[in-house]
């Protein structure tokens, strides 16, 4: 399996199976930014995988990991030296997540964000075309990260691009650096996040060089997804131990000509409505 670039990575943790054939058994698919994106948006499809027999999950980062802050034990490094570090904690993470593949595609970030990009595109219409499916778990249109944005935009395009029988049954946008709570609840999709306790914070600890380097998104991720889900709703009792929000995306798959901005402008257009009419109600 080759892609565009020609420092790609692509894993196929504790097994003898071909990499066509492993992406060819994902149920769950998550295509991210960067390393430890998988873990902190679509850890509900690890474990969705890991607990139903016939599912598997597949990781694909696309940037390479360049820029990213540093301090202690990795401060020394060069950029090209933590692109390598980054490369194989995501494999570590795969490995203890059970994936059934991880692909990393290594493109420069401010490539991934010019509008034009057949190479990105062209290696996701790959990605997507090898795997069927259920649910894709993609960032997320309001995240304020450009480059989170740039990939999901990226997606997009390349989702576009697959005949109808090859589309996944469920594309969902997922919060990184924008929570999601702000969604009306209608527009949310509430993703399980409190299964195997043990493993979540394993996973995201994986990232010693963003975790000891300066940023606890270990932390951050699981009081972020505990909160979640007690101020989920007011008037009953906790049902899950952990959410991470999203917003369903397909609808952006299914019609072409609805563009990104009209589609979360939408959203929030719905939550200015919701303010107003509870203020209406009582002032």
């Amino acid at each position: 399996m080759k892609f565009s670039h020609p420092n790609a990575d692509v894993f196929v943790p504790g097994s003898a199976a071909t990499p066509a054939a492993a992406l060819a058994r994902v149920t769950h698919l998550c295509v991210a930014a960067h390393q430890d994106d998988i873990e902190i948006m679509a850890y509900a499809g690890v474990t969705a995988a890991l607990d139903t027999p016939g599912k598997a999950f597949g990781g694909v980062v696309v940037t390479n990991g360049a820029g990213s802050p540093r301090t202690g034990t990795y401060a020394h490094l060069t950029d090209e030296e933590m692109q390598k570090v980054r490369r194989e904690e995501q494999r570590a993470a795969a490995r203890l997540g059970g994936y059934a593949i991880q692909i990393q595609l290594a493109h420069p970030s401010a490539e991934v964000k010019k509008h034009a990009q057949p190479d990105v595109v062209a290696d996701l219409v790959k990605i997507f075309s090898g795997c069927t499916p259920d649910v894709v778990y993609l960032h997320n249109p309001a995240d304020k990260h450009d480059t989170h944005v740039a990939v999901l935009a990226r997606c997009v395009e390349a989702l576009r691009q697959l005949p109808a029988d090859r589309a996944p049954k469920r594309v969902l946008g997922c919060e990184v650096w924008r929570d999601l709570d702000w969604l009306v609840d209608a527009d949310k999709v509430a993703l399980d996040s409190g299964r195997h306790p043990e493993l979540a914070p394993e996973l995201l600890k994986v990232f010693d060089s963003q975790v000891a380097g300066g940023k606890r998104y270990d932390l951050a991720t699981l009081g972020r997804r505990s909160a979640h889900a007690t101020f989920h709703t007011s008037h009953a009792t906790d049902k899950l131990t952990g959410i991470t929000w999203a917003v369903d995306l397909t609808p952006l798959i299914q019609n072409p000509k609805l563009t990104l901005e009209e589609f979360t402008l939408s959203h929030v257009d719905r939550l200015r409505s919701d303010i107003a009419d509870r203020l209406r109600k009582v002032v």
